[in-house]
C-alpha cells in the first residue's frame, strides 16, 4: 500500500488535432474544437442538434473498407500511416483503431521497451461508455432487412462490438501479458480506468499499466442522445458548450479517445523516465439514491470525502470538473466543490467547453488536460461561461437542501473564461455518470529526484 504510481506516458486522438500537443496548444489558446457535424445536419429535423466535437476518418489517417454485399459495413479499416499491422486493424472498431494508436504513443513517451511491455507486470485497464454501434446497425439492416447470410459480414462483428474490445486489441497489438480489463462506468469510464489502474499498481498486482478511455465517432451514440432531449442547441458550434453559464441548454457529444502509461514509482526514477505526475488518491463511489440520471449533492460530497481520506491534507490549486453544460449537474457540482473547499485559494477549469462531453473518453481525455496543466502551470479555461445565474438555483430553495446558499454568480472568480497562468503544484480531477456512479483523482508535480 505504500507504492506510489507515477504517469509516465500519454498518447490521444483529438477532434480537429493531430497530435497532444496541438491538441494542449489549443487549449491553452482558449479555440473550440466543436464543430457543425455533417452526418447529424444531413437528418435535418429529424434531430434537434448537430454540433459535435467530432473526428473524421481522413483526421484520424484512416480509411474503410468497405463492404461489396452489405452497404455501409467496413469489411476493415485501413491505416494509411501504417502504425497498427492489418490484422489487429480486422478485428477492431473505429474505438478500438484509437484506443491502439493512443497506447503506441502512451508506450512510446513513456519510454517502455519491448520486454517491459511484453511483460507480465504490465497491464491494461481501457474502456468506453457504448460502442459497435456503427458496426452493428448495418449488420442487423443487411441481416434483418435485406435477408443477408450472416457470413456476408465476416467473421469479426462479435469481435468489434463486444464490451472488452478495446483493451483486447490494445492487449493483442502490444503482447501485453498482465491483467487484460475494461471498466464501463458511463461517463465515469476514462477517469475510473485510470483509478483501477492506478490501484492495480499501488497494491503490487502489477508494477505498470496502460489505462483510459474511449468513444468513437457514432452517429447512433449521439441520435440516443439527441432522443433525451439533453443536447445543446440555438448556438454557434463554438458557443454551443457552456459549461456554468446561465444560458446552458445541454451538452455537445463529442468523441476522442486518451490513454496514459502509469508506472510504480521507483521503477520509473531508476530508469531515468520523466515522470509527469504523481497520483496521490483516488475514490469512487455510487450516489446510493435511485436515480438513474440525476446527478447528487450528497453524493458528490461522499466522494470528496473519500479522496480526503485517501489524500491526507488534500489541497489542489484546480479543480477539474465535470461541467457538462446541463442546467442541473453544472449548479451541484459548483455548489459541492465550494462547499468541500470554500470560496478562495484554487480555480475550477471546464475542459469540456472547448471540445463537448467525450462519454466513456471524457475522464481520460481531461486528465491529459490536467497532465497539460501541471506542465504548462495554465488553467484550462471555461469557454463561454459569459454570466452566471445571480439567482438561486431551485434546489437551494427546497427544505432538504444543506449546501451554499449564495447564487452561481458568486463563485465567478473561481471560474475563469479565459486560459490563465498561475502556480499549480496539485490537480483533483472529477467525473460523473449515468447510474449515479462518480470518480475523483488527485494528481500533483513530481518534486523528487
Amino acid at each position: 500500500m505504500n507504492r506510489q504510481v507515477a504517469v509516465v506516458g500519454m498518447g490521444g486522438i483529438f477532434p480537429a488535432c493531430q497530435s497532444v500537443e496541438e491538441f494542449s496548444g489549443k487549449i491553452f489558446t482558449n479555440q473550440s474544437l466543436v464543430r457543425r457535424w455533417d452526418e447529424a445536419v444531413v437528418l435535418g429535423k429529424q434531430v434537434r442538434s448537430n454540433v459535435s466535437g467530432f473526428i473524421t476518418l481522413e483526421e484520424a489517417g484512416l480509411s474503410a473498407q468497405w463492404s461489396t454485399i452489405a452497404p455501409g459495413y467496413p469489411d476493415t479499416l485501413l491505416d494509411l500511416r501504417e502504425r497498427i499491422p492489418y490484422e489487429n486493424l480486422a478485428t477492431s472498431d473505429i474505438g478500438s483503431v484509437w484506443a491502439m494508436l493512443s497506447s503506441l504513443d502512451a508506450v512510446k513517451t513513456g519510454g517502455w521497451n519491448k520486454q517491459e511491455v511484453e511483460s507480465e507486470r504490465t497491464g491494461i485497464a481501457i474502456g468506453s461508455g457504448g460502442g459497435g454501434h456503427s458496426i452493428l446497425r448495418p449488420s442487423w439492416n443487411s441481416f434483418f432487412n435485406d435477408g443477408k447470410k450472416s457470413r456476408a459480414l465476416g467473421p469479426h462483428g462479435v469481435g468489434r462490438a463486444m464490451t472488452y474490445r478495446d483493451a483486447a486489441n490494445v492487449s493483442c497489438l502490444l503482447k501485453t501479458k498482465g491483467l487484460s480489463e475494461s471498466l464501463g462506468s458511463a461517463c465515469a469510464t476514462g477517469l475510473g480506468n485510470i483509478g483501477y489502474a492506478y490501484r492495480m499498481i499501488k497494491y503490487g498486482i502489477q508494477d505498470r499499466m496502460i489505462a483510459g478511455g474511449v468513444e468513437g465517432t457514432s452517429i447512433e451514440t449521439f441520435i440516443g442522445f439527441d432522443a433525451m432531449s439533453i443536447l445543446s442547441r440555438g448556438f454557434e458550434p463554438e458557443l454551443s458548450s457552456r459549461p456554468f453559464d446561465k444560458n446552458r441548454s445541454g451538452f455537445v457529444c463529442s468523441f476522442g479517445a486518451a490513454v496514459v502509461a502509469l508506472e510504480e514509482l521507483e521503477l520509473a526514477k531508476a530508469r531515468g523516465a520523466e515522470i509527469l505526475a504523481v497520483i496521490n488518491g483516488f475514490h469512487a463511489n455510487s450516489d446510493g439514491d435511485g436515480n438513474m440520471f440525476a446527478p447528487s449533492y450528497e453524493g458528490q460530497k461522499r466522494l470528496w470525502k473519500g479522496l480526503k481520506a485517501d489524500v491526507p491534507g488534500l489541497k489542489p490549486d484546480v479543480v477539474k470538473a465535470h461541467a457538462t453544460s446541463t442546467p442541473v449537474g453544472d449548479a451541484i457540482e459548483l455548489f459541492s466543490i465550494v462547499s468541500e473547499l470554500g470560496e478562495e485559494g484554487y480555480h475550477i477549469s471546464a475542459p469540456k467547453s472547448q471540445f463537448g462531453h467525450m462519454l466513456g473518453a471524457a475522464g481520460s481525455v481531461e486528465f491529459i488536460v490536467a497532465l497539460q496543466m501541471l506542465k504548462n502551470q495554465k488553467v484550462a479555461p471555461c469557454l463561454n461561461s459569459e454570466e452566471l445565474s445571480d439567482t438561486r438555483e431551485a434546489m437551494q430553495d427546497l427544505d432538504t437542501w444543506i449546501g451554499p446558499n449564495n447564487p452561481m454568480a458568486a463563485y465567478r472568480h473561481l471560474i475563469p473564461a479565459h486560459s490563465l497562468e498561475k502556480e499549480i503544484n496539485q490537480i483533483t480531477c472529477l467525473n460523473y455518470g449515468f447510474g449515479g456512479t462518480n470518480a475523483a483523482m488527485s494528481i500533483s508535480k513530481y518534486e523528487g529526484k
